[in-house]
């Protein structure tokens, strides 16, 4: 079994990723299978990444949201969509903040990164079940519009 490691080379090549994604963001899984008990993954989301609002109620699993490096806002909702909390979290921060929150199954819930270059770590009890991975939320515009644009750009302005 080989060690992974996680080096400051390999969150920039992560990084990196990210910035040439469409999305603005790029996941690289720690785990082996989807059947593996813990679902672990870094996240690099750049600060233009429009995450649609979603939950996992469809296979109902806490969710914990770690920052690796950089910050991030968590946003949840009703299910009207009106702000529910605003949760600010990260590394490069005064000792007050957060580093991260775990999120209960059902919520509606989005992730903005707050700074260039901010990576996540996620977990997430397995296996992982890609037909009910999330359930976008209604009342939120789709990623890749001009809608899912303006919508990062009006919750940005309230964080």
């Amino acid at each position: 079994m080989t060690v992974k490691v996680f080096s400051a080379e390999y969150l920039d090549s992560l990084v990196e990723e990210a910035s040439q994604s469409p999305r603005a963001r790029q996941h690289r899984n720690i785990h082996e299978r989807y059947d593996d008990p813990c679902q672990r993954f870094l996240n690099a989301i750049g600060t233009d990444s429009y995450i649609r609002p979603h939950r996992h109620s469809l296979d109902p699993k806490a969710e914990t949201l770690i920052a690796v490096r950089g910050q991030f806002a968590l946003i949840t909702f009703d299910d009207a969509g009106a702000i529910l909390n605003i949760v600010r979290f990260g590394t490069e921060t005064d000792a007050t903040v957060p580093v991260g929150a775990d999120l209960p199954p059902g919520n509606w819930h989005t992730i903005i990164a707050l700074v260039a270059g901010s990576v996540l770590l996620e977990l997430k009890a397995g296996p992982f079940n890609p037909n009910a991975a999330k359930e976008p939320a209604p009342w939120a515009p789709e990623e890749g519009t001009s809608d899912g644009k303006e919508y990062l750009q009006r919750l940005r302005e309230l964080i």
